[in-house]
Order: structure tokens, then C-alpha cells, then sequence
């Protein structure tokens, strides 16, 4: 298929999901070329491409030929998918989660399969679901919270034990089975969810659940989670109602009273003039009685005929929000369990999920959700002019819980934080300043961003940089056998303090990141229910371009078959002079080479041109054995 067709095809998929019809033709779309040239484009900068799976293959040595190969297999049905590899990785409980990692071909495969079910179900999510989407994070989900659910009263949370481990097969494929009419397709689904996993060597079957780790397990997590969104929409429709809360009683009694006595004096003024010494007294009456209605709420917070239900879903994790009585929270609570149980065949943790009051607070992705009140006037501007206005009741606030901030000081390594005793970190003391600064830097301001949404960001976080300060300056000091004050006067600048060096003979400097430097961005929030775009545009990378060249970067040989090499860090590249140091950069880790190109620079054996130099300088067997990174030629195989 030519490339605009194969986007024209694609880009019909919402289309054809909107008018309530179902897909076919999947199978069909997946023996285009371009489709698994993007799904390279996507997982091969990645990390992971250099994990190997059960087979021990990595993505280093990617060809063309690999593609038409899988793609063979697929149309003639004999592929048949992997089962994933298990390793565990630690959980912030100091439990461990079980992570699957796929063979290179099954995560191409994947990846094919995730682009074309996002087209499909992307313009069906809801809204309130922000896990594993594109243009959506978890702080659009606390935005969103922030921004509409002041008012709240209880907060239900609800955790799912162990979601992706209890993923009902068979419900999974029906509800794929609701949009999709291609069964080429759903049994390709079908052979990912049932290839099973080794563990310590040793085959297991899968009866259920979802790898983590798999490319196409978060996108098969909110297909099967959808139907929990639908409910809690149809729900929010029915239990809403009333357009706004009643007046309290309080504050019409109060407003009645206020609304005598002005007419009182105006009756008075028309009567007897602006001199009456009694309506001097009326006046004071009216300012007493509007410095009290400053202290009183203005609607009734419990106004029966008022409800509103708040929802907000990121991945397996969601909390629900109640504008009403707590026998309705639990009755939400009851709902949602009995249609996780019944439909969705998954339980419901009564340890971790329960019913909090909104001003006690609930947590949700890390952060704390409460709602707080201050009932002292502030001065602000209504219509155009300043006025005296009362205290908000129940504003929706986002909190870092100390406990996070206590654990991510102590866990790496910065000291004791009750203490309050920073550390050097001796694992840091063989790296440069510049790593030091570099290694601080990118976990410290990594935490305090996820955390910028708090309304307490600076103050619980304060702490926290003064350690990250401390602890960073304490091991440079001890690298450079020296003491932290002659360190931080050295280094300071002002109020910061920099790590200076050079490249080549430009001098460059460092600066060590606090917390004065984080950034909280105004926001709005007009824009959080914009759908994202699930338009399709396909666009070759310029390494698929040099892959579809053929042409060896080493040898320049074009009538060779040629496959990627996969460099582990361009830091290999050091010792090979700045020239090749910047192509390696720009080649982003990766270079095209014909398979002999390959092999010689797995075996470490040298190219003809360097030879020859090295002959010419009277070396001829100065190369044999040589890393040849260290020579200039191509990085050291892993």
C-alpha cells in the first residue's frame, strides 16, 4: 500500500467507530510496511530496546528483512506470540511488582496492535480517564480535580486488587469483540494475552491478566476499564441536580434584616433629612450586620435538592467524589464494587479503598486531595471595583504528604531527614562534579515538578532541598578530600552555586538545581475537556530513511543487506574524537551497517582505512585485540 493510503485507511478508523459501526480489515492493515517502519520509529530510541526477552535478541541488528519476515508469518498464521520474560522490579512499599518483558518481534507486533486499537478507541474514552493516553498525564487528572471539584464532601476511594494481574481474558475479548469485526485480529489479541511467561526458566501458562510491561497491556487496560467509565457517566447523570445550592438560613435571615433597615433609612432621609441622629444608629446597625454576613455562609452546604457526583480515573487507580450525604457515598460505593465484581470480574480491597470525609483528605497518584475553609473576609474585585467578600468554604487543595518527601530523602541516600543530618553519598564520590551535579540535579527536580501542582509545593518541599543541597556538596567535598564550606564558597554564585568545566576551550558551567528554580506555570482550565486528537500521520524518522537507503555507514557498501546497530551509550563514543562523538548523538544511539560491518564491530576488528593509518604509522598490529572505540572506530559490543 502507498504511504497516503495507508494513512487515508488508518485515519478512517474513528470515523467508522463514531457511526456505531464495527472495524474490519485489521489483519489486513498490518501487512503495510509503513505501519511497522512507525512502530520502530516509537520503541527503538527507548531504553528497553536493548532488554532482551526470552530469546536473548535484542533490537541491535534490525533489518528490513525482519519485518517482511514477521509480516510473512503473520498473513500464512504461523507466528505465533512469545511468552514474555518475568523480572520484578521494587514498589514503593518495599513489595515487588512483576514486569514482563516481550521479545523484539512481539513488541513490534504489539506496537502495530496499540496503533491501530488507539485509532479506534481513542475517540470512545471518557473524558474523566487520563492513564496511558496521548496528550494526558497524571496532572491533567489533578488539574481537572482541582479545578471542579470544590464543594465536595466525601471522597471515595476504591483500589482493585492487583488489576493487571486479574484481567478477565474472556471479558477482554467480548468488549474488544463490541467494536471490532475482524477475528483474524481479536485471535492475534487472543495468542499475546494466553502465551504465558518464564520465571527462573520455567514455563506458566496465563489464565488471565495483562503483562506490565507489554506495549499494548496499558491500552488493553483502559479498554477493559472503559466500561467503569461509562457506568460512573451514566451515574453522574442521574444523580446530579438543582442548578445551584439554596440560600442559608442564616444568610436570608440576615439579608431580610439588612433590607429593613436600608429601606428604614431611606424612608427616614426622605423624611426628615440626612441630620436624624437615628439614622446614624440605623447605619451602624447595617455595618455590624454586614461584617456578620461576612461570617456566614451564603448557601446551605447540605441543601437536599443540590448533588453533584465528581469522577476521575488514571489507569487502574480512581476516586470518586460526592457532593451530598455520606449513606450516598457508600451507596456509590456499593454500586461501583457489586459492577466491578459482577461485569468486570474484579475485587475490590477493603484494607486500601474506603469512605473519607473531604476535609480529612484521600490520596490519589501520589498526592493529598483535601478540601479546606477559611471563613476570614478578603478583599477582591467584583465587576470591575473592589469589594469585601467572604471566606471560601470548602476550596478543593492538592498537598505533598510529608511521608513521600521523608521516604525520597532517606531512600537516596541524603541523610536522615528526621534527624536532620544530610549525607555525602560514596557510590557518587568516583564520578566527575559535573556526573555528581547531574545525578542530584535529575532526581531532585524530577520530584519537585511531579509535585509543582501542590498549593504547599514550596513549604514541604523546603526541607527536602536543603538536604539535596547539603548531600551534593558533602560528596564533592569528600571526592576532592576537602571540606563543604571551602567546596560551597568555590562553587557559590550569589545564591547558587555552580559546577564549572570546559569543552575544548569554551568554559562551561553547571548549575545545581533548588527549589527556588521551580517553575508553577499558570494554568487554565478551559481547555481539560478538549479530547486529544486521534488523527493519523505517518512521517519516516531520518533513521528509517537511512535503513531504507541500504547504504553500510561504516563501509559504504550498498550491495550488502544492511541492519541497525544498536549503540548502548553515546558516552562509548568518547574516546573517538569530537567528529564521530556528534554523529553518534545525532544518529541517536543507532547506526545502519551491512551484516560483515556488523559482525567485524561485535568481534572488535578494525575497519581497512584504519589499518592503514595504523600500518602507516609503523602499528601494523597495534589494532588486534584493541577496543576499537578507543581507536575511533565503531562503539564496544555489549
Amino acid at each position: 500500500m502507498l504511504p497516503n493510503t495507508i494513512e487515508k485507511a488508518v485515519g478512517s478508523l474513528p470515523t467508522v467507530v463514531r457511526s456505531g459501526r464495527r472495524v474490519n480489515g485489521l489483519f489486513r492493515l498490518m501487512k503495510a510496511p509503513l505501519l511497522w517502519e512507525l512502530a520502530y520509529q516509537k520503541i527503538a530510541p527507548n531504553k528497553g530496546a536493548m532488554t532482551p526477552g526470552v530469546d536473548g535478541e535484542t533490537f541491535d541488528g534490525f533489518s528490513p528483512e525482519k519485518v517482511h519476515s514477521i509480516i510473512s508469518r503473520l498473513a500464512d498464521g504461523t507466528y505465533r506470540p512469545s511468552p514474555v520474560r518475568r523480572v520484578y522490579i521494587p514498589k514503593a512499599n518495599g513489595k515487588k511488582r512483576p514486569l514482563g518483558v516481550p521479545t523484539t518481534e512481539d513488541r513490534l507486533v504489539q506496537e502495530v496492535v496499540r496503533t491501530l486499537l488507539e485509532q479506534i478507541y481513542e475517540p470512545l474514552f471518557s473524558q474523566h480517564s487520563h492513564g496511558f493516553r496521548p496528550g494526558r498525564s497524571c496532572h491533567t487528572a489533578l488539574e481537572q480535580i482541582r479545578a471542579v471539584w470544590t464543594g465536595v464532601k466525601w471522597l471515595v476511594d476504591v483500589d482493585v486488587v492487583g488489576f493487571f494481574d486479574n484481567i478477565d481474558h474472556d471479558v477482554l475479548l467480548g468488549l474488544l469483540e463490541k467494536r471490532i469485526a475482524d477475528q483474524r485480529f481479536i485471535a492475534l489479541l487472543r495468542g499475546m494475552l494466553k502465551a504465558g511467561y518464564v520465571e527462573n526458566w520455567v514455563f506458566h501458562k496465563t489464565y488471565s491478566g495483562t503483562p506490565q510491561g507489554g506495549v499494548v497491556s496499558p491500552l488493553l487496560a483502559n479498554i477493559y476499564l472503559h466500561e467503569l467509565d461509562e457506568l460512573m457517566e451514566a451515574k453522574v447523570a442521574s444523580f446530579n441536580r438543582g442548578g445551584k445550592r439554596a440560600p442559608s438560613v442564616e444568610g436570608r435571615r440576615i439579608m431580610n434584616r439588612l433590607a429593613r433597615l436600608r429601606k428604614q433609612v431611606d424612608q427616614l432621609r426622605t423624611d426628615r433629612g440626612e441630620d436624624d441622629p437615628q439614622i446614624a444608629s440605623l447605619l451602624d446597625e447595617i455595618g455590624r450586620l454586614k461584617a456578620e454576613r461576612m461570617t456566614v455562609p451564603a448557601t446551605d452546604a447540605f441543601d437536599p435538592n443540590y448533588r453533584r457526583l465528581r469522577y476521575c480515573r488514571y489507569a487502574d487507580d480512581f476516586i470518586i467524589g460526592v457532593v451530598g450525604s455520606k449513606e450516598e457515598a457508600r451507596q456509590q460505593m456499593a454500586e461501583v464494587r457489586a459492577f466491578l465484581a459482577e461485569h468486570l470480574k474484579l475485587a475490590v480491597s477493603d484494607e486500601k479503598s474506603g469512605i473519607h470525609k473531604a476535609s480529612d483528605g484521600a490520596r490519589f497518584l501520589g498526592y493529598e486531595i483535601c478540601t479546606t475553609t477559611n471563613r476570614n473576609p478578603h478583599r477582591a474585585i467584583f465587576n470591575g471595583r473592589p469589594t469585601l467578600r467572604r471566606g471560601l468554604a470548602d476550596r478543593l487543595k492538592l498537598r505533598v504528604p510529608r511521608d513521600r518527601v521523608v521516604g525520597f530523602v532517606n531512600d537516596r541516600g541524603w541523610g536522615d531527614y528526621d534527624a536532620f543530618r544530610p549525607r555525602q553519598r560514596p557510590a557518587l564520590t568516583l564520578s566527575s562534579d559535573v556526573e555528581i551535579v547531574l545525578a542530584f540535579n535529575a532526581e531532585w527536580r524530577g520530584f519537585a515538578n511531579y509535585y509543582a501542582l501542590a498549593d504547599d509545593v514550596k513549604r514541604k518541599l523546603n526541607k527536602g532541598g536543603y538536604f539535596a543541597l547539603m548531600s551534593c556538596l558533602k560528596t564533592i567535598a569528600a571526592k576532592h578530600r576537602s571540606s563543604v564550606p571551602k567546596v560551597a564558597a568555590r562553587m557559590r554564585v550569589g545564591t547558587d552555586f555552580y559546577v564549572r568545566f570546559k569543552v575544548g576551550d569554551e568554559a562551561r558551567a553547571i548549575k545545581i538545581w533548588q527549589l527556588k528554580d521551580l517553575r508553577r506555570d499558570v494554568r487554565t482550565w478551559g481547555g481539560l475537556d478538549t479530547p486529544p486528537s486521534p488523527q493519523f500521520v505517518f512521517s519516516r524518522t531520518e533513521m528509517v530513511e537511512r535503513l531504507n537507503a541500504r547504504q553500510c555507514e561504516r563501509c559504504g557498501n550498498t550491495d550488502q543487506p544492511c541492519e541497525v546497530h544498536h549503540v548502548r551509550r553515546v558516552a562509548e563514543m568518547e574516546y573517538a574524537g569530537l567528529p564521530r562523538y556528534m554523529r553518534a548523538a545525532r544518529q541517536r544511539k543507532r547506526v545502519v551497517l551491512c551484516k560483515p560491518c556488523h559482525n567485524a564491530v561485535h568481534a572488535h576488528e578494525p575497519t581497512d582505512k584504519q589499518r592503514r593509518v595504523a600500518r602507516s604509522r609503523g602499528e601494523p598490529d597495534a589494532l588486534k585485540g584493541a577496543s576499537p572505540v578507543r581507536r575511533g572506530a565503531e562503539p564496544r559490543p555489549h
